[in-house]
């Protein structure tokens, strides 16, 4: 019970004064193709909600007032779609557009009159990408805790020589170097793309394309004025299929150990699956594991789904089978059909009766009336 109002105090310490917080949402989203094409990455669906949802929610959370979009592809269709979130959350969202690409440190200089408004307070930094459980409150406590200019979150992996690996003092902290990549091992942790910065880290970034990750943070550190604070719970980036589909796992595992009501139940139900309360459910369906179902999805009887996200306004129909795969908004899926091994159906594709696709990568608005035998892009 203690932990839970250890909690509780630290939100609301956290909420004691404003805040800010700049999320990296950049370009065109390549890597979940065909899916981008209809909609900017953040606004694409992650558990029956916009990938950026998730992050905002967390930080109005925590009493941040503004949050500041850093984008430089169709900006009119995020503040568009964001101003009805506007209204419900509370919360102001505000857009600061690159004319060119500014890489992930560019980003904050070209924003730096709507971050650094003089009272002082740090501000978040966040790549779009990340879906993890935003410890915001415990990152908030731990750089009050140190004093220093800027911290990082990390998070743990199993294979480090991938990554650029932080290298910290475990006591305290500090971070002492970066390492890309390295050949030998000198660490597990790798940056999770979640800072909280000082004002004055602005004044260490030019504007021009920059990276924070390379050079922004190792001068930081050479200074002694970088923590890292290790990410509680899960991490992925799920900036592509495969990775989205595994952070879809982590997330709805997460969701079993703090919302577990959240949940759908039932005997057509194995393990984590979400259903949106507008969706309608056939007889006979064999549903889950790690499965999302959007508003307005219609199952029809005897189908089966495992490790998927079907989207907003789709129709699977009877007896069809979908696994490892994602299914794009307003698609349908034919009788007998079956989907597998990271299919992703763009918006409004239709798949016809006894069709089978082995990893098609479908674009919006196509009918499929042949198999995709093995994995291609279905122009």
């Amino acid at each position: 019970m203690c932990g839970v109002v250890n909690r509780d105090l630290r939100r609301k310490e956290s909420r004691c004064f404003t805040m800010k917080a700049l999320i990296l949402v950049g370009g065109f989203g390549t890597r979940l193709r065909p899916l981008t094409l209809s909609f900017p990455k953040p606004l694409v669906d992650f558990a029956n909600k916009p990938m950026i949802l998730h992050q905002i929610e967390a930080l109005k959370e925590v009493g941040v007032t503004e949050v500041v979009l850093a984008i430089n592809y169709r900006p009119e269709v995020m503040i568009n779609f964001l101003k009805d979130f506007e209204d419900k959350l509370g919360i102001t969202i505000t857009c600061s557009q690159e004319t060119e690409p500014l890489g992930t440190a560019g980003p904050l200089a070209l924003a730096r009159g709507k971050l650094a408004d003089g009272s002082g307070e740090p501000f978040f930094v966040l790549n779009s990408d990340v879906i993890s459980e935003y410890p915001f409150a415990e990152l908030i406590e731990f750089h009050k805790s140190h004093g220093g200019e800027a911290t990082i979150m990390v998070t743990k992996v199993d294979e480090p020589s991938k990554y650029g690996v932080v290298v910290m003092e475990e006591a305290t902290g500090k971070v002492e170097r970066f390492v890309e990549k390295p050949k030998i091992f000198v660490g597990n942790k790798i940056n999770a793309g979640i800072y909280l910065l000082n004002p004055s880290v602005l004044d260490r970034i030019e504007l021009r394309p920059t990276s924070i990750e390379k050079e922004v943070f190792p001068q930081i550190a050479a200074d002694q004025q970088l923590y890292a604070m290790v990410l509680p719970g899960f991490w992925m980036d799920v900036g592509q299929p495969r990775d989205y589909i595994t952070g879809l796992r982590l997330y709805l595992d997460s969701l079993r150990k703090k919302s577990a009501a959240k949940l759908a139940t039932g005997a057509h139900v194995v393990g984590n699956v979400l259903v949106h309360e507008s969706a309608k459910i056939g007889e006979g369906c064999l549903i889950g594991p790690d499965v999302a179902i959007g508003p307005g999805c219609v199952v029809e009887d005897g189908v089966r789904l495992s490790r998927c996200t079907v989207m907003r306004g789709v129709r699977i129909k009877k007896h069809a089978c979908i696994s490892n795969s994602i299914i794009g908004w307003h698609s349908t899926v034919g009788q007998w059909a079956r989907i597998e091994n990271m299919t992703i159906l763009g918006e409004d594709v239709h798949v016809c009766d006894e069709v089978y696709s082995n990893g098609g990568v479908v674009l919006p608005h196509k009918e499929i009336k042949s198999s995709i035998l093995k994995p291609e892009i279905v122009m």
